[in-house]
């Protein structure tokens, strides 16, 4: 049974079938019956609302306040902001009717045509729209702004291709909106909230991220400026893991919100909107897993430390529970997550092999011969490494390493994406290098056609305009003509 939970596909085998492996036998996610969509599991979830935890939290520490928005949206909300609407026109679930009925010619239920709705409406695949037709009622002067809203809900996108976490039909995620008096605040925000996803990657999700502007391109439908936070995968490949748009007056004159200034004049309110979602998910577990199973780091894991008795009868089981119940009341004191795992309807091999898989940080097993000796046995899932260490002091021993794996974990990811990173100046070289996966930075023109080019010969797009690092300019790698910066180039999910 312990080898079957194990029985994941290599990642150098196929890297794809490993993932999708890895989110069914970890009990993250599974399909569901709609095509697209996904059952998150308890352990999934779990995971999630840690995420989901820490980030409201930085939210609000930064002034922003929850509310919810409706999920159906008017159709000609969508047609108001013509860049938004042409950029998520082919995702889009419209909803036509309101009533089912009996089918009179034995069909089952049948949609009621009597029941057409006056106007069609939208599941939303973003909500910048609703939203600010309510911001119209909210706002009139200044002193209304700015406005700091967050809201945590679902979308539905109608996706073709579909992959549990990474892309999905409908996915969980959070969206801010703001609304402020002036293009410098506006600015400030969206930066500052893309300085709040970056920390958030590589504090808690130990997810070393760059920081950069996206090509007009790549940019949100709708947005005058796109920040990205760019992460990049064991196999080489991109994923976009948060961004924050600057809108500008784009939304507020398609709606027509307007506010007093300071001096009694009317103008347009400027806007920005920001987003994370469960594609966060995909991202920590390509970062880190291997083919062992999950490796999470400890600030998200569901469970931080498990302790698993080895015993022959009820007599041990007995000593080792009243052995164990201080360690693990001193653990909870540090605010440590720990399951104490004396179930008996399974081996402790099983249990090493299911904590392993589900990528527990820290694994204590302890039996009669330990109490005697007044040892445990630890194992660090990011390392596999085992140790014999001493039982006093082991709570103490335990929060320590569960620092040093988040940083463990973070420094491997980190010198593994400086590894696959690399400058090349000539069009042939990137052909050549973009098969071998990795970050490219290179010299570009600045045009979309040349952005196209590239995309339509090696499937690679540009990820980011780095906002730090080598701002040398040079000739782009395709037409030769002056280029700012280098940009990064990459395949992506």
């Amino acid at each position: 049974m312990a080898k079957e939970l194990k029985e994941l596909t290599k990642r150098e085998v196929n890297y794809s079938q490993w993932y999708n492996d890895l989110v069914i036998k970890a009990d993250l996610a599974e399909q569901s019956a709609v095509r697209g969509c996904m059952v998150i599991k308890p352990y999934g979830y779990a995971i999630w609302e840690k995420m989901q935890q820490q980030l409201d939290k930085m939210f609000k520490e930064t002034g922003h306040v929850n509310a919810y928005f409706p999920l159906l949206i008017p159709k000609s909300f969508l047609s108001r902001e013509a860049d938004h609407v042409e950029g998520f026109a082919k995702e889009c679930a419209v909803v036509t009717h309101y009533r089912l009925k009996n089918s009179t010619e034995g069909k089952g239920v049948v949609v009621d045509p009597e029941a057409k709705l006056e106007e069609e409406l939208i599941i939303r695949p973003t909500s910048e729209t609703i939203i600010w037709n309510t911001y119209k009622n909210w706002i009139q002067s200044h002193r209304d702004l700015p406005i700091l809203c967050n809201q945590w809900a679902n979308v539905l996108r109608w996706e073709m291709r579909t992959r549990m976490f990474l892309r999905t039909a409908e996915f969980l995620w959070q969206e801010g909106h703001t609304a402020h008096a002036t293009k410098e605040e506006a600015l400030e925000e969206a930066v500052k909230m893309l300085n709040v996803y970056a920390e958030f990657a590589e504090k808690y999700m130990a997810v070393p991220v760059i920081r950069g502007v996206k090509s007009a391109n790549e940019r949100f439908a709708g947005a005058l400026d796109t920040y990205t936070i760019e992460a990049m995968m064991q196999d080489g490949k991109a994923l976009q893991s948060g961004t924050s748009h600057f809108l500008g007056q784009n939304f507020a004159k398609a709606f027509d919100v307007k506010f007093l200034n300071k001096n009694n004049e009317l103008e347009y309110v400027w806007a920005t909107s920001w987003g994370v979602s469960t594609r966060l998910m995909g991202a920590l577990i390509m970062t880190h897993s291997d083919d062992n199973g999950l490796v999470l780091p400890p600030q998200l894991a569901p469970i931080q430390v498990v302790i698993v008795p080895i015993y022959k009868n009820a007599e041990q089981l007995d000593l080792i529970s009243k052995t164990i119940e201080p360690i693990v009341a001193e653990l909870k004191q540090y605010g440590i997550s720990v399951k104490y795992d004396d179930a008996d309807n399974k081996r402790p091999g099983f249990k090493f092999a299911e904590y392993e898989l589900k990528g527990v940080p820290v694994r204590l097993a302890i039996g009669a011969r330990d109490i005697e000796n007044g040892t445990i046995e630890v194992m660090r899932r990011d390392k596999l490494e085992k140790s014999v260490e001493q039982l006093e002091g082991i709570s103490s021993f335990v929060k320590k390493l569960l620092d040093d794996i988040q940083e463990n974990i973070f420094a491997k990811a980190l010198a593994h994406r400086e590894a696959k990173t690399i400058q090349v100046d000539t069009y042939e070289d990137f052909k050549e290098k973009i098969e071998e996966g990795g970050f490219i930075l290179a010299h570009w023109d600045g045009t979309p056609e040349t952005e196209d080019k590239i995309k339509e010969e090696t499937k690679a797009t540009i990820r980011c305009i780095p906002l730090d690092g080598d701002k040398t300019p040079g000739k782009c790698m395709v037409t030769g003509k002056p280029s700012k910066q280098r940009v990064i180039f990459a395949r992506s999910y």
